[in-house]
């Protein structure tokens, strides 16, 4: 595989000590010549300055880094003031989302604020800044939990694309079907651009339960079952998440995806493990 196909995201740490981490953790990955990082942005834009911070360091090592970027619960002035800090510093490429609000706020009332879904974000991003940005958007291949239908869904996909969207990132999945027929749908609807699997290695079954519960993912049973089936076997599970996540990978890429981005929650060794198969 080429560097040109793959992307590693990466949260901005909290403490001094997340941050010693994170550099050693990026040192290693770095070594895969990975095309971006991409840094993630907390709800309601509640890590913008790690975000930034984070994105600063990675450029000053020499590597394209994507700063997130989520539009609920901000104001257009603090986009805007946003997005010109960002050329300020030469960034590029962002990857723009709608985001969720901050705990407190009960559940998202998308009729409070001034921008309600990504597509809103995405046109105003063209109209502030033209194309200076590479624009990276969100897609779900198992629906996004909030659309009322799968139609509807690649529908709103559609729209962040026709609002000016480059390419995108799903959320991660466990079934290569999911993810195949999205794209055919997404073309159907005339939508041309990359649309570039998420990844999520598989390393603490627990951990795995609860962020696809959150996010919609839906686990295979035969997976669940298995990973079940280990227990506190943490080499097990390891050990079979490595071959179920680069089984995946091969077929994805077999199958015509343009490229892999990583979801590596902060930890270089499932990735570079993943990585290192597929290479070889």
């Amino acid at each position: 595989m080429t560097q040109h196909n793959f992307s590693i995201e990466f949260f901005p740490p909290k403490t001094p000590e997340g941050t010693e981490k994170l550099r050693a953790t990026r040192a290693k990955l770095a070594e895969l010549r990975p095309k971006y990082f991409s840094v993630t942005f907390g709800a309601g834009g509640s890590t913008q300055q790690g975000t930034l911070d984070t994105v600063l360091e990675i450029m000053r090592e020499g590597h394209e880094a994507a700063p997130h970027l989520s539009c609920v619960g901000s104001s257009r002035a603090t986009l805007r003031n946003i997005l010109t800090e960002y050329k300020s510093h030469g960034i590029r490429k962002l990857v723009a989302l709608r985001g969720d609000l901050p705990s407190g706020f009960g559940a998202v009332d998308l009729s409070s604020g001034e921008f309600r879904y990504a597509n809103e974000l995405v046109e105003f991003i063209r109209a502030e800044t033209g194309d200076w940005f590479h624009i990276e958007v969100g897609a779900y291949p198992e629906m996004h939990p909030q659309a009322r239908s799968p139609q509807e869904d690649v529908q709103n996909f559609a729209r962040k694309v026709q609002a000016g969207a480059d390419a995108a990132i799903t959320q991660y999945f466990y079934n290569a079907d999911a993810y195949f027929n999205f794209v055919d749908e997404a073309q159907k609807l005339n939508v041309n651009v990359p649309i570039v699997p998420g990844i999520m290695p598989i390393t603490n079954y627990t951990q795995l339960m609860r962020f696809s519960d959150m996010c919609g993912t839906e686990i295979p049973r035969w997976i669940r079952l298995k990973l079940a089936s280990y227990g506190d076997d943490a080499e097990s599970i390891r050990a079979f998440g490595l071959d179920v996540v680069t089984q995946l990978c091969e077929q994805l890429l077999e199958g015509g995806a343009p490229g892999l981005h990583f979801y590596t929650l902060n930890q270089a060794g499932a990735t570079m493990a993943i990585w290192q198969r597929l290479v070889d």
